[in-house]
């Protein structure tokens, strides 16, 4: 039995048909939770350390990190299914998108930094992380994460490939 068929039998009946209904986005949601730890690891190791007076580049350089392995899973996982597109193609798509989503990522953090002043001298040391934490970690995510789920759907990984007649990707796994 594999991990994903002994998960799902100890999933109610009434909810494992809506998560086998849904299981690309719940997959994509759990790419973004281990992507999530990688992100909010790296950023504040960088913020807390080295780039302390930089916490956009913090910002950014977590967020390139944490695509990179998104990708991977993403690509092999959550759209295993998808996608009829030549690599080269594929990773290209995706990494465009994510550079979108990098600059939606940061974005509120920037705003809340440099434009809403919610940083020391002009707050507290508290209030200051409380609006890295909420502009970067909670808004940006959750902008950036809208935006990809419906990009990468869109044009990176656009349709079924059993629908395209392009060669499938292992479908003898299970989903």
């Amino acid at each position: 039995m594999s991990v994903v068929d002994s998960v799902l039998a100890r999933i109610p009946q009434r909810y494992r048909e809506l998560a086998i209904r849904h299981r690309e986005l719940l997959k994509f949601g759990i790419v973004g939770g281990i992507t999530f730890l990688i992100d909010t690891g790296i950023f504040y190791a960088l913020k807390l350390t080295v780039l302390s007076h930089k916490p956009v580049t913090s910002k950014i350089i977590a967020v390139l990190v944490a695509t990179l392995v998104s990708y991977v899973l993403n690509r092999e996982w959550s759209f295993r299914t998808r996608g009829g597109r030549q690599r080269h193609s594929e990773a290209t798509l995706y990494f465009v998108i994510s550079g979108i989503g990098v600059g939606l990522y940061s974005a509120p953090l920037w705003v809340s930094r440099y434009l809403l002043h919610l940083q020391t001298p002009y707050t507290s040391r508290f209030v200051e992380e409380i609006a890295d934490f909420t502009a970067a970690q909670i808004v940006g995510l959750l902008l950036g994460m809208a935006f990809r789920w419906w990009a990468f759907r869109k044009w990176v990984f656009p349709t079924d490939r059993a629908d395209e007649g392009a060669p499938e990707r292992d479908h003898a796994r299970v989903s």
